[in-house]
Formats: C-alpha cells, sequence, structure tokens
C-alpha cells in the first residue's frame, strides 16, 4: 500500500528554523533539507513516524522532502497560511541559503521530535551539504533507484524503505529488530488509513 501522511508545515518550518539557528542564523538549503530526513528516519524508526509527514523523492542529490523544500524557498506553490507562518520565522537569502528571523518555537514539537533533531545536529553537523547528500545514497530508500537515475529523474520513495537497514557502514538511525521493524510499519500504516479517512 502506498502510505499518504498529511505534511505538517508548522513542523516543517520550525524543523529549519532549528537548524538554521543552529548553524548560527543560516544554513544551507540543500544541507538542511539532508538533516531534516535523517529526522524524519530517526524518528520514523524509533517512534513510528516521522516528524514532517512530507512526501520524498529520490533525486540526484539524494532524498528531497518536498514540503520541506517549497519552504526552504518560499515557493509559488504553498498556500497563503503556509507561506505566511513560513515568513514569521525564516527569510530566503539566496538560492542556496535560508536564514532564521525568530526564534524556534518548541511548541509544535513533541519532546521525541526535538529528541530526533537534537540526535540528528550532533550526529551530521559536520558534514556539508555534499558530504551529506552522497551519505544519503547509501540508504536503502535512496539507493534502490540509483541504477535508473538520469540527470533529472525523480522517483517517489516510501516510508516503509526508512524501515530497512544500510548494508554500508553509515549510521542506522536507531536500530531495529526485525519484529521492530514490522511494529513500526503497522504504525506507519495505520497513520495513513486514518489520513485517508480524514482525506
Amino acid at each position: 500500500m502506498c502510505i499518504h501522511l498529511t505534511f505538517d508545515y508548522k513542523k516543517a518550518t520550525q524543523s529549519l528554523n532549528f537548524f538554521a539557528i543552529q548553524c548560527g542564523g543560516c544554513i544551507n538549503k540543500m544541507k538542511v533539507i539532508k538533516l531534516i530526513y535523517f529526522a524524519d528516519r530517526y524518528h520514523l524508526r524509533k517512534y513510528g513516524r516521522p516528524i514532517t509527514n512530507d512526501e520524498y523523492y529520490a533525486m540526484q542529490y539524494g532524498p528531497v522532502n518536498s514540503g520541506v523544500k517549497d519552504i526552504a524557498e518560499m515557493s509559488e506553490f504553498m498556500g497563503k497560511i503556509e507561506i505566511d507562518y513560513a515568513l514569521r520565522y525564516l527569510y530566503v537569502v539566496s538560492r542556496y541559503e535560508i536564514a532564521s528571523c525568530t526564534a524556534f518555537d518548541p511548541d509544535v514539537f513533541s519532546e521525541t521530535d526535538i529528541e530526533a533533531l537534537e540526535f540528528v545536529w550532533r550526529t551530521f553537523r559536520r558534514y556539508g551539504e555534499f558530504d551529506l547528500a552522497d551519505l544519503t545514497h547509501q540508504y536503502p530508500e535512496w539507493k534502490r533507484f540509483k541504477d535508473i537515475f538520469n540527470r533529472y529523474s525523480r522517483f517517489r520513495m516510501h516510508y516503509e524503505d526508512f524501515l530497512k537497514d544500510s548494508d554500508e557502514a553509515v549510521e542506522i538511525c536507531w536500530p531495529l529488530t526485525e519484529e521492530e521493524k514490522r511494529d513500526r510499519l503497522d504504525e506507519i500504516r495505520e497513520a495513513s488509513q486514518l489520513t485517508s479517512l480524514w482525506s
């Protein structure tokens, strides 16, 4: 079954804001997109749901969370409510950078969301954007598409694959037994079913 969740634009905006602030107020767009991918991966594996509920696409430079990318670029595809909220906290510095303009609001997050963001910053902050992109290529959710890419390819990724372990020596973003993987898959599928009922 295809898993669809309701994108949380407030959590996405505040995740961007969190990492921009951690980086001194301004952060590379590709770097922050990858950091949020790792936060979603960690939280899904440990707690059975991603933070942002974004749709992920496998692209040339790794996983791209489409809603987060729209916010980072203040895209015209965003609705008025979403862009008004995002503009309270972020602004686009250049094609490659975004910056924080207001303090991070932790109230949109659970304690476990904050845990995931802090884990990712501790674990991956030392990497540049292209190093992070290369690193994401080692994970099964992106790797399954590597042999069918061309420069302009874009493939919908599957949250089920986030529960798989890489066969490379990379940070696993929370270890899981086979039974725990089945439990997490049940949880994310149940969330998707609830989303479809409310849609």
